[in-house]
């Protein structure tokens, strides 16, 4: 008998982790993580996500904004060959709300 996996639960948890408000000590040290730096000041964080973006029913990218820098991360739980595609579409739609 096979196990039927829930993709959207493993989704919900990456938003909830690293992409709320209540949150952004998580999100910061996500982001110390991975760019070796050492903020200590979660009200650095501003988060950017946008919602139902490209796919309405999916929510499972986070972005936020440290020291001027945008981070977008998106979990996947699948190859999907088009993400270079949906990323630069939602880092344009970013940058366009930034400015």
């Amino acid at each position: 008998m096979s196990e039927s996996i829930n993709n959207n639960n493993k989704d919900r948890l990456f938003c909830f982790i690293f992409g709320r408000e209540e949150h952004k000590e998580w999100t910061l040290s996500l982001y110390n993580s991975v760019n070796g730096t050492d903020y200590t000041d979660p009200e650095c964080v501003e988060i950017t996500t946008m919602e139902d973006f490209i796919y309405m029913g999916m929510k499972n990218d986070v972005s936020f904004i440290v020291n001027s820098d945008l981070s977008l991360y998106e979990h996947q739980s699948s190859y999907n060959p088009n993400m270079p595609v949906r990323q630069l579409m939602y880092l344009t739609r970013q940058y366009d709300k930034y400015i």
